[in-house]
């Protein structure tokens, strides 16, 4: 039996650059999450009688709107719904399974890399057919329905039992239950080459995973353990978890600081990486070397195709604005092109669709490539892993000898989390007023507004971060994060190139030190927000 059910909207729903997230306390308000999800499918089209992929990362509150996606969605009409087992699908493989199965879209339910738990943070977001976030169009779309829908559609209870594969039905649609491994598992057979990464393991090759107790865990074990033979404990916290444990699933050196104790003093293992709350990001150690998520872009770019799914060669390598400039040398040298977006997923899904761009990374912590539309975390441990087995060197080597080929982007992000909204909006309207007069100041040469023109469907994105643009090419950027649910979060990018390799080994935060001292105090940062330092530096 289908069921309207009258509702009114909320003023709150509007997606930012990864879908809808708020509090578990929000999305727990009755007609909250129905209100959203009916929103999206009030805003597509052609997907009567269609495949619909549902998944999440299983934090709190996974379960209950995953029953509540699948009612809904055999109420608006879908044909099928395939849903990871547990309703477990990290957002790659549910990218994945979208293109693979030819589905309509997807649901996402997932804050990626935010906290989870009851008090913690929840978010839904929906993927277009081409596997990849829903562009501006949609998501505006969307949004204007949230403000004006009065009813949703959802077939009765009960829900459907999840924790069996298999087929079963809810009304007129087929429900699959499906293992959220296989498939994604499959790919990555066909992308590298498992037998070098085996006999790799066999020279006495050591790594650990930390999964954050969170959805990588699963794939990891598979994977790591099973398929490519690395001894069991390999894979740190790999059960995924409503809390995910109580840690902040965030793999960066600060809530990754237990692997990366484990692995960069040296004599514990040779690599070390882990994975995020949805296992689209990632974060790459050896003994001795932090990578950059900027580096680490440029360098699985310049060493691409040692792996099968690349050996013949890139059309083109994007970042985001925000991220350093160390892949537009090797795009360079490789003469291919080098595409700068907005940051956010979706900027880069028409270069993939248009074979503009092959290998695509965000300084956030995020690589991916054409195989599918989002950013993929394990991918890139096991593009890491492929290139170690063929180079037989170590991390640190494989990174000084790029630096020494290129010179070194020195790169940091500086993140003030929590600011109030006020404060931090104010900063940055203070800045652009100032616009006009910072250039030929202090070194700056152009000062400006990032807005980006894409250059398959011809949108134009503007307010992407103010950009200082040095001289020598230096450059300080400040934007406001989309991706937190409290406050706002300001981050500050810093990055100077350094040509010299006898300089290459100046700790990051000295090599930066006279543009981290200006980035403040041209913005007033301590005045307007009321903080001396940042929360975070990665």
């Amino acid at each position: 039996m289908i069921l309207t059910i009258a509702t009114t909207p909320f003023e709150d729903q509007k997606p930012g650059t990864s879908g809808l997230r708020k509090k578990v306390s929000v999305f727990r308000q009755p007609h909250y999450a129905e209100n959203f999800i009916q929103s999206v499918f009030d805003s597509l089209e052609g997907f009567q009688g269609r495949t619909l992929v549902i998944g999440g990362d299983g934090r709190y509150h996974n379960s209950e709107v995953i029953q509540t996606a699948i009612r809904m969605a055999a109420a608006n009409g879908f044909g099928r719904v395939m849903v990871g087992q547990n309703g477990l699908l990290s957002t790659p493989a549910a990218s994945n399974l979208i293109r693979r199965h030819k589905a309509s879209g997807g649901i996402i339910l997932s804050a990626s890399h935010n906290p989870g738990g009851p008090d913690g943070d929840f978010g839904i977001k929906y993927n277009i057919s081409n596997g990849g976030p829903a562009p501006e169009k949609l998501t505006d779309a969307i949004y204007a329905r949230t403000r004006t829908i009065s009813s949703y559609r959802i077939a009765a209870p009960p829900g459907v039992d999840l924790a069996r594969t298999g087929e079963t039905r809810l009304g007129g649609m087929a429900v699959q239950v499906v293992d959220p491994v296989t498939d994604y598992a499959e790919l990555m057979r066909t992308l590298f080459d498992f037998e070098a990464i085996r006999a790799l393991i066999r020279t006495g090759f050591t790594m650990r995973f930390d999964a954050m107790g969170a959805v990588t865990g699963p794939y990891a074990h598979r994977i790591l353990e099973d398929m490519l033979g690395f001894p069991g404990g390999t894979v740190m916290n790999g059960t995924p978890l409503p809390d995910f444990g109580g840690r902040h699933p965030d793999p960066n050196l600060v809530h990754a600081g237990e692997l990366a104790r484990l692995v960069l003093p040296g004599g514990g293992p040779d690599f070390g990486a882990a994975s995020d709350g949805d296992g689209d990001r990632n974060l790459i150690v050896g003994r001795g070397m932090y990578v950059t998520p900027s580096d680490s872009l440029a360098i699985l770019a310049a060493n691409a195709t040692l792996t099968p799914g690349y050996a013949g060669g890139l059309a083109g390598i994007a970042r985001s604005m925000p991220t350093s400039r160390a892949a537009d040398r090797v795009a360079e040298k490789l003469g291919i092109g080098a595409w700068e977006t907005p940051t956010g997923w979706k900027f880069f899904g028409n270069l993939l669709d248009a074979g503009k761009a092959t290998l695509c990374g965000e300084e956030s912590f995020g690589t991916g490539s054409t195989h599918v539309r989002e950013k993929d975390g394990l991918w890139a441990v096991l593009m890491w892993l492929n290139i170690l087995a063929r180079r037989r060197l170590s991390v640190a080597d494989i990174v000084t000898r790029h630096w020494a080929e290129y010179g070194r982007n020195f790169y940091s992000r500086h993140d003030y989390e929590d600011v109030d909204a006020e404060a931090a909006n104010g900063l940055m309207n203070a800045l652009r007023a100032r616009l006009p007069s910072l250039a030929g100041r202090n070194g700056i040469a152009t000062a400006d507004d990032f807005a980006y023109d894409d250059p398959v469907d011809g949108s134009r994105t503007t307010k992407q971060g103010i950009r200082l643009i040095f001289a020598d090419g230096a450059r300080i950027i400040y934007r406001l994060s989309g991706t937190g649910t409290a406050g706002a979060t300001l981050r500050v990018y810093i990055e100077r190139y350094e040509p010299d390799a006898g300089l290459h080994g100046m700790e990051t935060q000295a090599a930066l030190s006279g543009l981290i001292a200006l980035s403040r105090s041209i913005a007033g940062i301590g005045t307007h927000t009321g903080r001396a330092a940042p929360t975070v530096i990665t």
